[in-house]
């Protein structure tokens, strides 16, 4: 199955400019993952411009 990366350019939030997997949801997650993190859409405006992707920040921000 190919990504149609126009799909979803609508839900991408990432600010990182120079991100190569930007609307690729599925390399997204698994980079993230592999890392202990999360991507941007799981983060508030906020919070995802802080480039903090860490569990521990997702958690402290969704608290607020």
């Amino acid at each position: 199955m190919e990504c149609i990366q126009e799909k979803f350019k609508k839900y991408c939030n990432c600010t990182y400019s120079s991100c190569e997997r930007k609307n690729r949801c599925c390399e997204c997650l698994h980079y993230h993952r592999r890392n202990g993190e999360l991507p941007a859409c799981f983060f508030g405006k906020e919070a995802e411009r802080t480039y903090d992707r860490s569990i521990a920040n997702f958690i402290k921000t969704s608290m607020r």
